[in-house]
């Protein structure tokens, strides 16, 4: 008979949703095979907590638990079994087709129509029936264990260049996770076996979502970034070679001679991914005064005022 859900993790019926997931961590971090290897007591106490969570953890199994529609391995509760309002699930013409003597399917009159069984191997008689709805067998049940689903936030370099990356399961367990050179914000990756424990059968996967984090450099539009590229006046006057950041280094641009802020200048094949397929760079010149003007600049500037009266937008 499988056991109570409730009892299992210790937490009461009324439980909140919050109540029951911090009691299933605290519980699965006590009881992991990794930290209790060769224990089987407890390896098969922790199967039956993270049974029991299976079903609180999930607010719809958890409400046909309460409302007994299923027992305590998920299973659909089998009603009407033998006399009562159910009646017979293998219908009133069974018993008679079955025959009497010894071994067989008799009915025996009287209040209830109660069927005699003896002789009958139930087990095999459910097995008849595929399985569905066995109660003394409800243990020997298999099942693939659940897929988990969990976010991982990396940064922008790490999606483009690949990289290695350890993430922590709210069971205690961690997990290093290889990032594929190239990877998307979005992109799934499904980690075989690594889910929750089956039940007599393969475990689940785990299947981990990349999100990639904002840059304080570039700004991703769709599989090209964008960036702001500070200028010097005599770089935007005269033109000139000047560094460029990019995710994978330093590089060199050409500014061509009389830019302005607010003109792009873009950088093939080194943007970020979608789709797999790279974007490109694209930077915006912002023409920039140094912090400190000295007198030679002010001169120049009085001079061209003078000399060269000059209003942008007219």
């Amino acid at each position: 008979m499988a056991s109570d859900p409730y009892k299992e993790l210790g937490v009461s019926r009324g439980a909140s949703a919050d109540e029951i997931k911090k009691a299933f961590r605290k519980l699965a971090k006590e009881l992991h095979p990794d930290k209790n290897p060769g224990d089987k007591i407890t390896e098969e106490k922790f199967k039956r907590v993270t049974a029991a969570f299976d079903i609180l953890g999930d607010a719809e199994k958890r409400k046909k638990f309460d409302a007994g529609q299923i027992d305590a391995e998920g299973n659909e509760q089998f009603r009407g079994f033998g006399g009562g309002r159910g009646g017979n699930p293998f219908g009133q013409g069974m018993g008679g087709g079955m025959g009497g003597g010894p071994g067989g399917f008799s009915h025996t009159g009287g209040p209830g129509g109660r069927a005699n069984f003896e002789g009958i191997d139930l087990d095999e008689l459910f097995g008849m029936f595929g399985g569905a709805g066995r109660q003394r067998g409800a243990r020997d049940f298999t099942a693939r264990g659940q897929d988990v689903k969990a976010t991982l936030e990396i940064s922008l370099e790490d999606a483009i260049a690949g990289a290695t990356r350890r993430i922590q399961f709210s069971d205690g367990r961690t997990l290093d996770v290889t990032i594929p050179k190239g990877a998307s914000d979005g992109q799934v990756i499904r980690l075989r076996g690594q889910g929750a424990p089956g039940r007599g059968a393969e475990n689940g996967d785990a299947l981990i979502e990349l999100k990639i984090e904002a840059h304080p450099v570039y700004r991703r539009e769709g599989a090209d970034l964008t960036m702001d590229l500070p200028v010097s006046v005599p770089d935007a006057v005269l033109g000139g070679k000047v560094r460029v950041p990019t995710p994978e280094g330093v590089v060199q641009m050409t500014v061509p001679k009389g830019s302005n802020s607010g003109q792009v200048l873009r950088l093939k094949g080194r943007g970020a991914f979608a789709g797999g397929k790279r974007g490109d760079l694209l930077a915006k010149l912002v023409v920039t005064l140094p912090d400190e003007q000295d007198e030679t600049l002010r001169a120049f500037a009085e001079d061209w005022r003078a000399k060269r009266p000059y209003t942008p937008g007219r």
